[in-house]
């Protein structure tokens, strides 16, 4: 279960990009996050796995507490929490088997993470992954010679193979075709369902919001606006997120 209490972040010298933001996401939810570009989506999310330390509020992340977090603590609550980036965030000169390997970092002794030594266990983990994602074919490939597509389908099997319980994803379709947008929403909401990982993504597309959030979260100017499901976002409540125009 993931619970924010009164989650500020002003960043110097005044930009409030969160305002006393309280909420509780029970395990198992696929959760879409909306709001228009500057609402503190991005910030937001950073903030749950303390990439980002707020201004004042707390996270928790089963009854532990990210925002206290430190050292090799903070290390293995990340370890639970996968991050998919918008713009992929893989080494480009390594392969695709190295880079999902990165993913199994929080699980080997740090000495030996320092050396990029991963036990064979790992790398079957690895393997399955790939296998499942249907990159298998790919493993040996570097990263910058594959597709945007294939690119953060990487990223996301580098955030699986981390064995989390939550999933949060940066607009992951942001740098994608509406094709392959719904084909990274399929992976992710397959993934939800199979696995039981809670999903918390952020989304710039509405109609996305709408088709595949069980919950929508609404952000404007750092301030929560609406909560609840989709099936109840109407005119009113699209306004008071994106604005008269929905935009």
């Amino acid at each position: 279960m993931i619970e924010v209490r009164g989650l500020t972040k002003v960043y110097p010298p005044d930009t409030v990009a969160l305002r006393e933001v309280s909420i509780v996401i029970p395990d198992g939810q696929f959760v879409v996050l909306i709001g228009p570009s500057g609402a503190g989506k991005s910030t937001f999310l950073r903030c749950l796995n303390g990439l980002i330390a707020p201004t004042a509020g707390e996270v928790l992340v089963d009854g532990e507490s990210v925002t206290r977090a430190r050292g090799d603590h903070l290390r293995r609550l990340r370890a639970r929490i996968g991050f998919v980036f918008q713009q992929f965030n893989l080494v480009k000169r390594r392969s695709v088997l190295e880079n999902v390997l990165i993913g199994r970092l929080a699980h080997v002794p740090r000495i030996l993470s320092l050396f990029g030594w991963f036990p064979p266990r790992d790398r079957v983990a690895v393997e399955s992954v790939l296998a499942r994602l249907r990159l298998g074919e790919l493993a040996g490939r570097r990263a910058d010679s594959l597709s945007g597509g294939q690119q953060q389908r990487v990223a996301i099997a580098r955030a699986l193979v981390q064995e989390p319980r939550l999933i949060l994803a940066d607009e992951p379709m942001a740098s994608l075709d509406p094709a392959l947008a719904r084909t990274v929403m399929d992976l992710l909401s397959q993934i939800n369902q199979e696995d039981r990982i809670t999903v918390l993504t952020s989304l710039h597309v509405l109609d996305l919001a709408l088709a595949y959030g069980q919950r929508v979260i609404g952000l404007r100017d750092g301030r929560l606006v609406y909560d609840g499901r989709a099936a109840a976002l109407g005119g009113k409540e699209i306004e008071a997120i994106f604005g008269e125009a929905g935009t």
